[in-house]
């Protein structure tokens, strides 16, 4: 089942950003992927909307780690790290955000590559 327009429209205006045109794409097709085991692979546009507000407008964030605005995070990996496009300027590239040194490393060159990697690895930290 598809996002809703509105939805995505949405993220847009209370972000500040455009949506990257892949993550655009799947969600107009797709409102979130879940693998074999009910692990949320992409969040629907309702989750990428509500936890990027949360990072954004988090206090202790906001004193613990560099401004998320340029990022939008779209996935994680249950253990606190977050999987984001760069936003600002656009890029097609996704990033993981590591919780626990704020690093951003590129794990993959496109949504397509992070997707299936996610759904064909064994588990663990794939991108890693």
């Amino acid at each position: 089942m598809p996002a809703e327009p509105h939805a995505l429209g949405r993220i847009e205006q209370l972000l500040g950003l455009t949506l990257p045109a892949d993550l655009n794409a799947f969600l107009s097709v797709s409102d979130g992927l879940q693998d074999d085991y009910g692990t949320e692979v992409v969040w629907s546009a309702e989750r990428i909307l509500s936890d990027n507000l949360a990072f954004r407008n988090d206090d202790q964030y906001r004193s613990l780690y560099r401004p998320f605005d340029s990022l939008l995070f779209f996935s994680d990996n249950g253990g606190g790290d977050q999987f984001a496009f760069t936003c600002r300027p656009p890029r097609d590239e996704v990033l993981v955000w590591d919780h626990e040194t704020d690093e951003r490393v590129l794990v993959s060159p496109s949504l397509a590559s992070f997707v299936r990697n996610a759904l064909t690895s064994d588990g663990g930290d794939w991108y890693r």
